[in-house]
């Protein structure tokens, strides 16, 4: 699971939930001289709150020993930046416990290191195909026009940007041996290509940008193989080089469980794979990062290209994988976060397809596109920094109240959980069926609930609508707290429910709740009760509530 970021007036603090799984191999090999036992791991919780509640990030095996989760790919990285970091904590007084500000601070500035530099060659190999126009709206899009900013710059601790720069390596030493064989881009094809399935598994499709590269016509690929036959001991050599890349993580496993190859418990769905990775409103990757889809349109303008067969086969194939994935929501993120590392080779296609508007009358028309693009991109991401636009739980009926809204209200929010929404109110006649301005004690049962109001319903027959109406200070534990209805009829309860914590939600602070409920007619003479249920311990009382009735 990803996290949103750093919130206002806290630390810094980039190497928690899944981004402490890809760092802990550094302070417990560096400093703790610890990696199996990670008995060192509470003491750090409890100072800094790393794992997100409970440590997940590593698995525990019937010796005692755990083993991280996440691969290590990413912590080699990191490590010229984790040795400065370490050098400026005993230089300053610092705790050199590993986690500390100067930390902190080290991985953050480590993926916008590794960004930049892969964005910098990023440009310089596409300038081989393209003009130079084509290619700085080609970058600027994909940088302030997609979700690259959200794990670059904020959760710069997890695998994407470090990945981002490995993309752009091997696109180039694979055109330099395809362009001038030697065991040198060979062997670094292989050890990239390891390497990068070491900082995510699945990074392992990028076996086909080499296999495919210069295979675009029947002349090309018989030249080309002709050459891989001369130069046999090169893929040798990017074989053994491949396994170099790897055997850091295979030493690993080996020391920490005994086996050389260690199952981290990914689960697939290869032959019912979940298109809502693409086009759910939960966070698709074509609604919340629209421009994207000009990466995928760009490959009907990519003819007579060497690359032309690597980038359709590696952009549909790690789509695929990438759709297939259990847990397809991908924990908390914004947009697809698990394509844009890839970013580099769905660059080739885009590019293509720019260059080509470019030469067009109507190219205007796409610059606007362009612009309201990154506007929206950046506005979600402010929304996003806020829990506006939510981690999780997204939603059309939602995203469609806070699109480009800078102010949700209450009822906007309601949304989140509640699919219920009267359009307009404009028409209705208002009733009030139940109102107490005194403030209220919450008190709660045996089962997690503290009621509120406890009525019976005699809806007529156009009293549809239900408005719930609440202002509510919380203590404590606002966290996994609801605030409900449950309208009872016979043996059926119809239930709708808002969550406390929301964007504005702040403990000792009254905040205002506000839903819809439809009443269908057989709960019409129902009995309703509006109550909170929490998960978790909580306190706080209700200043006012009141319950409307609306009549068409």
């Amino acid at each position: 699971m990803g996290h949103i970021g750093p919130q206002p007036g806290k630390p810094l603090k980039v190497t928690d939930w899944d981004n402490l799984g890809y760092y802990m191999y550094l302070p417990g090999i560096c400093i703790y001289h610890d990696i199996d036992k990670l008995e060192w791991i509470p003491s750090i919780d409890a100072k800094y709150s790393m794992t997100g509640g409970s440590f997940y990030q590593a698995e525990k095996l019937e010796d005692g020993n755990y083993v991280d989760k996440y691969l290590g790919g990413v912590a080699i990285m990191q490590l010229p930046f984790f040795a400065g970091a370490h050098f400026v904590a005993q230089r300053y007084g610092y705790p050199t416990d590993g986690f500390s500000p100067p930390y902190q601070y080290a991985v953050a500035f480590a993926a916008i290191f590794y960004a930049l530099l892969g964005l910098f060659l990023l440009r310089r190999f596409l300038l081989q195909y393209f003009d130079d126009k084509s290619v700085a709206i080609s970058i600027l899009l994909l940088c302030l026009a997609s979700n690259f900013l959200q794990y670059v710059a904020v959760d710069g601790g997890m695998s994407h940007a470090y990945i981002f720069l490995l993309y752009v390596l091997v696109v180039y030493v694979v055109k330099r041996w395809h362009e001038r064989p030697s065991v040198l881009f060979a062997a670094l094809t292989g050890y990239i290509i390891g390497f990068a399935t070491i900082c995510r598994p699945t990074e392992a499709v990028m076996l086909f940008i080499p296999l495919m590269w210069n295979t675009h016509t029947k002349e090309a690929a018989k030249a080309k193989w002709a050459m891989v036959r001369q130069h046999r001991w090169h893929i040798l050599m990017a074989v053994v080089f491949g396994l170099i890349g790897v055997l850091p993580q295979l030493a690993y496993w080996k020391y920490v469980s005994g086996s050389w190859v260690y199952d981290v418990g990914s689960a697939w769905d290869f032959l019912t794979p979940h298109l809502r990775v693409l086009i759910g409103w939960e966070k698709g990757w074509f609604i919340y990062t629209p421009v994207t889809a000009f990466f995928i349109a760009g490959m009907f303008f990519i003819k007579g290209y060497e690359w032309r067969k690597s980038v359709l086969w590696f952009c549909l194939l790690n789509i695929y994988i990438v759709i297939s994935w259990r847990d397809w929501q991908y924990g908390g993120s914004y947009s697809t976060r698990a394509l844009m590392q890839s970013y580099p080779l769905f660059a080739l296609p885009f590019t293509a397809l720019v260059q080509h508007i470019n030469s067009k009358k109507w190219k205007w028309g796409f610059y606007v596109l362009g612009i309201y693009l990154i506007v929206v991109n950046l506005f979600q991401h402010e929304q996003y920094y806020k829990t506006i636009l939510h981690y999780y739980d997204m939603n059309r009926q939602y995203y469609g109240r806070i699109y480009l809204n800078p102010s949700p209200t209450a009822l906007d929010y309601s949304m989140l959980d509640n699919a219920d929404m009267l359009r307009c109110e404009k028409g209705f006649t208002t009733n009030t069926l139940y109102q107490n301005n005194t403030p209220q004690a919450v008190q709660f049962n045996g089962n997690g609930q503290a009621v509120l109001c406890d009525t019976q319903l005699h809806l007529t027959g156009n009293e549809t609508w239900l408005r719930v109406d609440a202002h509510i200070n919380t203590q404590n534990g606002i966290w996994g707290a609801y605030l409900n209805t449950g309208i009872e009829a016979g043996d059926t309860t119809l239930h709708n429910k808002v969550r406390l914590f929301f964007p504005t939600s702040a403990e000792n602070k009254a905040l205002d709740y506000s839903f819809y409920v439809e009443v269908p007619a057989q709960f019409r003479n129902g009995r309703l009760k509006l109550y909170i249920n929490r998960d978790r311990d909580y306190k706080g009382f209700v200043v006012e509530k009141s319950i409307l009735t609306f009549t068409k």
